[in-house]
């Protein structure tokens, strides 16, 4: 379970969409692991394997230790409640940034797990909300995108900043 170099905003990889997974083996374990492993480290509740520059559809979440790991392969949001929350967000990409972002309240999804089987879901609350975000990141969707110009300019800004 080595730490993967994650990849810093703005990298461009960052804004790639990833491709499904079509092979499940001993791989995909190991890149589940090691995505474990690089989001504890961070640290963070959620990362992607684009995130450390595997761009395959591979998400790990894990929003307490006490809940445990939640690997999504492949993972498909297939309907979005009307009802919508706000909540900070942030990246392992880009650490010590956030803002508020409203998403949906819930949300119906599909997914594979590790051995390929298919399976549906539904999310409320933050574990929604951190589902969507991971999704919105397979799909070169970077978290800042769902902020207004202002606040993204500014949040970027502050950012910059802090890393220079």
């Amino acid at each position: 379970m080595p730490i993967r170099p994650i990849l810093r905003y703005p990298h461009p990889g960052l804004k790639t969409v990833c491709t499904p997974v079509t092979v499940f083996d001993s791989s995909l374990a190991e890149l589940a692991d090691d995505l474990l492993a690089t989001m504890r480290a961070a640290p963070g509740v959620g990362i992607t394997a684009a995130h450390i520059g595997v761009f395959s559809r591979v998400t790990v979440l894990e929003l307490d230790k006490s809940d445990g790991l939640r690997l999504y392969v492949n993972p498909e949001i297939i309907w979005f409640s009307k009802e919508t929350m706000t909540h900070a967000e942030g990246s392992v990409s880009m650490p010590g940034a956030t803002d508020e972002v409203t998403r949906p309240r819930s949300i119906r999804f599909r997914y594979q797990d590790a051995e390929g089987s298919m399976h549906e879901d539904v999310a409320d609350g933050f574990l929604a909300i951190c589902i969507q975000h991971e999704v919105d990141q397979l799909d070169g969707i970077f978290w800042l995108q769902r902020l207004s110009r202002l606040k993204r300019d500014r949040l970027v800004k502050k950012w910059e900043k802090a890393e220079s």
